[in-house]
């Protein structure tokens, strides 16, 4: 969705001296650095200056850095950047570039016409290699490029010298078979197919979707020789392919045989003496808010009323460390999988059912083992004080979101009192919160009604309500506590390590487009300090809600946001505002919230900092897996919204233009499904992509199909097998043609935000 949306911003260091232009740049990006384009000028800096050493304080003062939080992002680049070997560190603090030859490293991006782009954090453009020059590179794969002497139109080019680390070992796809053998058809981005001898086929039959990988790619063989290593099941069975999307992103089917026999082992009972190491928290009145089908409870919250007058509020958290220890077979597991995948159907555990469903999940009338955090707050929800630690709960009440809906709008239910008294404390924090800075992102959740054959008979959208903002709130709460407590020191070398879930600022570029694009609908943002830029942002979600652009803007906007991830270098969570967070609340789901519960219990028993380069390659792997997690879900819905729309062939329906590329125009429906109207299909006029203007406009009669833009057009095509969606544009006698979606209060004069 929202293809071809924004360029990045790069610096050039491509010659062998700074030239004047290039300093001017660099100074010029000062003032908005964020950590990629602060990692390409410190690279500049060190390229064209092959033989100095520098430390951080050099680096922030040859790039005329005076602000203190970007001043330590410095020091977190220079260390990435000697992760990845462009730097090395000469002593202590000081650093130096690699020598280096004509090969750079980078990740393969292959294009749909065959050729890849080598993207490289060494350099300011991607690298075009022709499909005679990928020397078997795939899609993902890291590798070493050699770089060519010529450069046409400032196009650098070059040649795979070497597959340093292959991004696949496994793929999904089709089977097409012959007499004698087998050709593999992958899904996805691969630009082969895979030959398969007739005895490597382990029973996959012509149709039938599988699991191959490759046995061997000899030099001059166009096509890799693969063997069958399971056989999902036949196209369209919708076990079959949601296994299929799992295994797309070499994500887990089922758990290992020993794995689900270690978890069994584990009893059920609470030894006494565990209980009362712990605080026990079992006379609090204690529930959990959950969705109505969720089956592992992972936080409750308890609430009572002190003596002082405060409100103390638990945050209790299931203690799956006590649970799953380092070293066991269970923790490989849980380490290897990393968090749980949701897709449109079921739930991918993290944990086996015995443990997500059973010993860990906060069940109601059950004792249950915690790690909490305890806050006392006033009636405006200011914390007068917190403690962090192991903990024994009872929860007397299990409540789904619609259940504790329905008592802060009637003011009726069971514990009414404690509901209401908390939905309170949680609007106050709330409030605080926005005025500090929080931007207000909220998406619109699509859900499908879907019948015991996983055939989807319905689409719906799930918003967020107060009961949702009420769970959030002190969830928030206690990682932004969690992660100060251990990371907020005046002495930042005497810090420990630990995990924390970083959010870095937006390219101010990004933002200049997503500014002038807004503009054509009457909001302008105020692009100033980061306290200006969240607050119009936060103004403009509002503004748009229940207009007929909202869905567009609302996306754009967390597109032109950077992406967060798990790192033990801090630097803040630009979204939420927070200066320290962490991920503390989800140990059944998450693996870096099991990693947070090891490391607090460690520093509460006053051990010394654990190693940060083995916590920040844990970190590592997290970000990556969350990603694959975040994709197979995105591609589950993908699947069931063409699944859905399948039999609707011919039929009418009215959308909004989601995307603009050079090949078609992207249309999003009102049921959130996305098709393409191919270019191809635009027969009145030769039509032309402006990409700045984010539209497709004709040669002749000048008719402008814009980004926002309503149309109405009709289901050309249904394709499961690439989850695609083809429309054409409806006749015109069923419509007045496109409507823009200017307002009339607004189309003069922008609004600020």
């Amino acid at each position: 969705m929202f293809r071809k949306m924004f360029a990045t911003l790069h610096v050039n260091f491509n010659t062998p001296k700074m030239a004047k232009n290039k300093k001017h740049k660099i100074e010029k990006l000062v003032e908005t650095f964020n950590k990629p384009k602060l990692k390409n000028a410190i690279l500049t800096l060190f390229l064209d200056n092959p033989e100095r050493t520098y430390n951080y304080k050099q680096i922030a003062e040859l790039l005329k850095i005076k602000d203190q939080e970007i001043t330590k992002l410095v020091f977190v680049v220079l260390e990435e950047l000697t992760e990845t070997k462009n730097l090395y560190s000469v002593q202590r603090g000081k650093y130096k570039l690699q020598s280096r030859s004509g090969a750079v490293l980078g990740k393969v991006e292959i294009q749909p016409q065959g050729y890849a782009y080598i993207v490289s954090e060494e350099f300011d453009k991607p690298i075009l290699v022709s499909n005679r020059n990928l020397n078997h590179a795939m899609e993902g794969d890291k590798v070493k490029v050699q770089l060519f002497a010529i450069r046409k139109k400032q196009q650098v080019e070059g040649e795979v010298v070497e597959i340093v680390e292959r991004a696949k070992s496994t793929f999904v796809g089709t089977i097409s078979k012959s007499n004698n053998y087998a050709f593999f058809i992958p899904s996805g981005k691969t630009g082969f197919d895979l030959f398969i001898p007739n005895e490597k086929l382990n029973g996959a039959k012509d149709g039938q979707k599988a699991i191959a990988k490759i046995t061997e790619w000899p030099a001059r063989a166009k096509n890799p020789f693969g063997e069958i290593i399971e056989v999902l099941g036949n196209v369209g069975d919708n076990n079959t392919e949601m296994h299929a999307i799992l295994a797309e992103y070499d994500l887990p089917l089922r758990f290992p045989d020993n794995v689900l026999k270690a978890a069994e082992k584990i009893p059920d009972e609470i030894p006494e003496e565990e209980i009362r190491r712990r605080r026990d928290m079992r006379g609090v009145t204690t529930f959990t808010i959950d969705p109505k089908d969720a089956k592992d409870f992972d936080d409750a919250l308890s609430i009572q009323k002190l003596e002082n007058g405060f409100w103390e509020i638990g945050v209790h958290i299931a203690d799956v460390s006590y649970y799953v220890t380092p070293g066991t077979i269970l923790d490989e597991e849980a380490y290897s999988r990393a968090t749980s995948v949701y897709l449109v159907d079921r739930v991918v555990p993290m944990l086996p059912e015995k443990l997500s469903n059973g010993v860990c999940s906060l069940r109601p009338n059950e004792d249950k083992l915690c790690f909490s955090a305890i806050f006392q707050l006033n009636d405006d929800s200011e914390i007068q004080h917190q403690w962090f630690g192991r903990t024994v709960i009872h929860s007397d009440k299990r409540f789904a979101y619609e259940d504790a809906q329905a008592i802060i709008e009637s003011g009726e239910g069971e514990l009414k009192d404690e509901v209401l008294t908390m939905n309170r404390l949680a609007i106050k924090l709330r409030e605080a919160r926005f005025k500090h800075g929080s931007i207000a992102f909220e998406r619109v959740e699509v859900k499908f009604e879907i019948d015991e054959n996983g055939k989807p008979l319905s689409v719906y959208f799930k918003e967020a309500k107060e009961s949702n903002q009420l769970v959030e709130e002190f969830m928030l709460l206690a990682n932004k506590r969690v992660a100060e407590f251990i990371g907020k020191t005046d002495d930042k070398r005497a810090a420990k390590t630990f995990v924390y879930r970083i959010h870095d600022k937006p390219d101010p570029e990004k933002l200049m487009n997503f500014n002038h694009f807004i503009h054509k609908f009457g909001y302008i943002l105020q692009l100033g300090t980061p306290g200006q830029i969240s607050k119009s942002m936060n103004l403009l979600m509002t503004n748009v809600k229940g207009k007929n652009e909202q869905n567009v803007i609302e996306t754009l906007a967390i597109r032109t946001m950077a992406k967060a991830v798990y790192s033990t270098r801090n630097i803040g969570h630009y979204g939420l505002s927070f200066e320290y967070y962490t991920h503390f609340t989800s140990p059944i789901r998450r693996y870096p919230d099991v990693m947070v519960h090891r490391l607090l219990e460690r520093y509460l028993a006053g051990g010394k900092t654990a190693n940060s380069q083995k916590y920040e390659d844990m970190c590592k792997h997290s970000s990556d897996m969350e990603n694959k997690a975040a994709n197979a879900e995105r591609s589950s819905i993908k699947y069931k919204q063409v699944e859905f729309m399948q039999d609707k062939i011919g039929q009418e329906f009215s959308g909004v233009i989601s995307g603009v590329t050079d090949w078609g125009i992207y249309v999003e429906l009102e049921n959130k499904c996305e098709g393409m109207v191919s270019v191809s299909t635009l027969d009145d006029d030769f039509y032309i992509f402006d990409e700045k203007n984010y539209c497709l406009i004709g040669r002749h009669a000048h008719r402008k199909f814009q980004l926002g833009d309503v149309v109405q057009v009709e289901i050309a095509r249904a394709n499961l097998e690439k989850k695609q969606l083809d429309f054409r544009l409806a006749k015109e006698k069923n419509s007045e043609g496109t409507k823009q979606f200017f307002h009339p209060e607004n189309k003069k004069k922008g609004r600020r935000l």
